[in-house]
């Protein structure tokens, strides 16, 4: 029994070194590859987001060519030249020619065709050209805000991810050179196998944590490197801690306020409305026929040998008053109030509950957790002297260290919590209300 107990702890022993020379290996490949490090602040990764990011720059052209149909709507319609030669007549081709009285000798009609819009339908076309090229603007600011914020939150998480990978190191160096200690001590036989295994199955539990999170920080890197245009293989390093001085120095319904003037998704609604009443004149005025005015000149063709006459031709409206195009704008009026109102209603309740999370966050991030985790941190170091030196048995080392590893943990979540929160508030404001 007791040669089989031995034989299964030495299988034991090596199939946890495998382990951590794997782990050790694959976070070795992992970083060998990255060939350079892009310390960034928030300010500047996001002018480079500006600057770079082919989605701004697309929605940025359609903004351009919107604009440009407002110019081609203020165009008038061209004139229409109309002409009627003889070509043939009495034998001859083209028989043009003057008469021994001086007359002149054959004919044609000429007449230029200017089509007029009555009722207002040129302005109200270009009041829809106006409102569409706002359209257009407003859907850049939303994707603008909409990226800005997928790129903090990528930004903040980084910088947490980070700082979990620097307290597992910090742990891993300590938990080997105590397991090296304990090597020594297990040849010369003053501590039990278990108690060696137990610290290595420790530094393995805490380098497969490193892996899973080098995994994470990998696709993070992936998504931040995506919204900056960045191909290479530099690793984004976000400069600075995550900052835990946040105050909210504004009330509830000035932040709703700010919501509807500042958020473009509400303003897009607003902006869809104004463009449905808009098409909804426009349909009205097409029912008014537009006048086509012909000033015309014909020789030889008529009563009087030069002719000049203007002909005037407008659509009797009996059969087609545009009934159906006019009901239906009226219904897409109404619809698009009822979106805006339903837009109105979503837009405080997001900012309540995303102004009721920061709350909530600020007052978890408070003084007193400050001094306890920084306490914790003190008695975390005492307590490693404290095994090292046999004051506390293996047990109580072992469940010190899982305490303190979650608690660091639920800190740095914390702290991203609280970058998060602030952040989901400037969204749905639409503008940075909170620093």
């Amino acid at each position: 029994m007791t040669e089989r107990m031995h034989l299964a702890k030495g299988r034991l022993i090596w199939i946890a070194a495998c382990m951590l020379g794997i782990n050790l290996g694959f976070t070795t490949t992992v970083f060998s590859q990255q060939t350079d490090t892009l310390a960034l602040s928030i300010e500047q990764a996001e002018k480079m987001f500006i600057d770079s990011n082919l989605q701004v720059l697309a929605a940025h052209y359609n903004t351009d060519a919107q604009k440009a149909l407002i110019q081609q709507a203020k165009l008038w319609d061209n004139p229409v030249l109309v002409t009627d030669q003889v070509i043939h007549a009495d034998g001859k081709l083209f028989p043009y020619s003057k008469n021994p009285d001086g007359s002149f000798n054959g004919q044609y009609y000429i007449q230029v065709q200017q089509l007029i819009k009555t009722a207002r339908k040129r302005g109200k076309l270009i009041d829809l050209a106006t409102t569409n090229a706002q359209l257009s603007e407003l859907q850049l600011q939303d994707l603008l805000r909409n990226l800005r914020f997928q790129l903090r939150s990528d930004y903040y998480t980084i910088a947490q991810q980070l700082t979990n990978r620097s307290i597992y190191q910090a742990q891993q160096q300590q938990l080997t050179r105590l397991m090296d200690g304990m090597k020594a001590q297990l040849a010369a036989g003053n501590i039990a196998q278990k108690e060696y295994l137990r610290v290595q199955a420790l530094v393995i539990s805490l380098q497969q944590d490193i892996t899973q999170l080098n995994r994470d920080i990998a696709d993070t890197q992936a998504d931040i490197k995506t919204l900056l245009q960045i191909k290479s293989a530099v690793f984004i390093k976000p400069s600075g801690a995550l900052s835990t001085d946040v105050s909210i120095n504004e009330t509830l319904d000035s932040m709703v306020n700010k919501g509807k003037e500042n958020n473009p998704f509400y303003q897009l609604q607003q902006t869809q409305t104004t463009y449905q009443q808009q098409n909804l004149a426009y349909q009205k005025a097409l029912r008014v026929p537009d006048v086509t005015l012909g000033p015309n000149f014909d020789r030889n063709s008529n009563y009087t040998p030069n002719y000049v006459g203007l002909g005037i031709s407008l659509p009797l409206p009996v059969f087609n008053t545009n009934k159906g195009n006019i009901r239906s704008a009226e219904f897409g009026v109404k619809q698009q109030q009822a979106i805006t109102q339903s837009a109105e209603t979503d837009l405080q309740n997001s900012i309540t509950n995303a102004y009721n999370k920061l709350q909530l966050t600020i007052q978890q991030n408070n003084a007193t957790q400050k001094d306890f985790y920084d306490q914790y941190q003190r008695m975390y170091e005492n307590v490693l002297k404290s095994y090292q030196q046999k004051q506390i048995s293996l047990l109580e080392f072992i469940d010190f260290f899982d305490n303190y590893t979650e608690s660091q943990q639920r800190l740095t979540q914390q702290q991203l919590n609280l970058q998060l929160a602030k952040e989901e508030l400037n969204f749905n404001i639409g503008t940075d209300i909170i620093k």
